[in-house]
């Protein structure tokens, strides 16, 4: 039976552009074995048919699969063990609200011999310009290889610049990183850094949701950089101009409620332009360090923030706007979302995606009238 959702999940990814909010909903409710099938007889909603009757006819499942074993690849789909659900969560959850461009994958081509779940346990994404200074690259390298020294995997897009030096910093430290690409595994793009990706497929994963065979275009990197937003704890940008694709993947992340953080650089640099707004209109927190990051994005109760002196409490490390609704639910009883909202001043879209992140870390727990902390006790024998 995964084999024929495999086949199916295939041939949708090969039928429907990304990111097909709509035949992803069609997916959820049908299942992609009955999904495929009505797509490739055109019995399908409006909507679903929009995204797909362009290319329905276009049934190159096995030969996709064919093609991705033959470079080393797989298709790795939400029914496999190894799918990072928790990571993209954040996607179903902005794509629930409506906002636009935030479908999650349908499946993801991999290559690489990690778990693709492992590997994102935790991560954090570097991005930033492709026409770099030399005090990008050195800072983004610096900031790799420091993060992986701290347990993390670092998230890139494989570009020439800050990209490819986040990549190359996590390598020397001999950690795990994973470039997520905007057109097939199989191009070979950018063409410069066909040697960089073989070495990160060696350690990491190189993904993307693009079958085999589909070129690099614009578009499709602007929708890729949902994925690297999606699948990071959080995004720091090193530098960007004041239009860049590292700040929009900065606003994705933010929107999806993952910490975004930007790297101050020279003032008169048009390269961190995009850093000094998205930290002057609050958009993004400062940093200048790896602490910094690993402060900021280190998960819930996971210990990686740096030991202070005293005993540690179950909440320490949770970040502002988290300890904020942990600290507006009962311990007894129970609240709606929407009232955490207003006890804690925190906005509802915020409080939604940090619920379930406190739930899956043991700090609170969903019960019939709303959300209540779960007592240290029970949180520390879940741990």
């Amino acid at each position: 039976m995964t084999d024929a959702k495999r086949l199916a999940r295939a041939y949708l990814l090969r039928v429907a552009e990304p990111p097909a909010p709509a035949l992803h909903r069609f997916v959820a409710e049908h299942g992609p074995i009955e999904a495929a099938r009505r797509v490739r007889e055109a019995a399908v909603p409006e909507a679903v048919a929009a995204e797909t009757a362009a290319r329905r006819g276009l049934d190159r499942a096995e030969r996709d699969l064919d093609s991705a074993a033959e470079h080393g690849a797989r298709l790795v789909i939400p029914e496999d063990a190894e799918w990072p659900a928790w990571p993209l969560l954040s996607l179903e959850v902005a794509n629930g609200r409506g906002v636009t461009g935030m479908a999650p994958p349908l499946g993801l081509w991999v290559r690489g011999p990690i778990s693709l779940d492992d590997a994102l346990d935790p991560a954090v994404a570097i991005v930033g310009a492709r026409a770099a200074t030399d005090y990008g690259e050195h800072t983004a390298a610096e900031f790799a290889y420091e993060l992986t020294q701290s347990g993390m995997t670092v998230v890139s897009g494989a570009a020439y610049g800050i990209d490819g030096a986040a990549h190359r910093g996590t390598l020397a430290a001999e950690g795990v990183t994973v470039a997520v690409l905007g057109c097939g595994l199989d191009v070979g793009y950018p063409a410069g850094h066909v040697g960089l990706l073989n070495r990160v497929a060696r350690r990491g994963a190189v993904v993307s949701e693009y079958p085999p065979g589909t070129q690099p275009a614009r578009h499709r990197f602007l929708v890729r950089n949902r994925l690297i937003a999606a699948l990071s704890a959080g995004t720091v940008v090193v530098e960007a101009g004041r239009r860049s694709g590292a700040r929009n993947t900065a606003t994705t992340a933010g929107t999806l409620g993952k910490v975004v953080m930007a790297v101050p650089g020279p003032v008169g640099s048009a390269l961190s332009v995009g850093c000094h707004r998205l930290i002057r209109d609050s958009q993004a927190t400062l940093v200048t360090s790896v602490a910094d990051v690993v402060e900021s994005v280190g998960k819930v109760g996971s210990g990686l923030t740096e030991p202070g002196d005293g005993p540690r409490r179950h909440t320490d490390g949770l970040e502002p706007e988290a300890l904020r609704v942990f600290e507006a639910l009962p311990a007894r009883g129970g609240r709606s979302a929407e009232e955490v909202a207003v006890e804690s001043g925190v906005e509802l879209s915020r409080v939604r995606a940090l619920l379930p992140a406190l739930e899956f870390d043991g700090l609170v727990q969903r019960c019939d009238i709303g959300w209540r902390r779960r007592s240290e006790r029970a949180g520390s024998a879940r741990g």
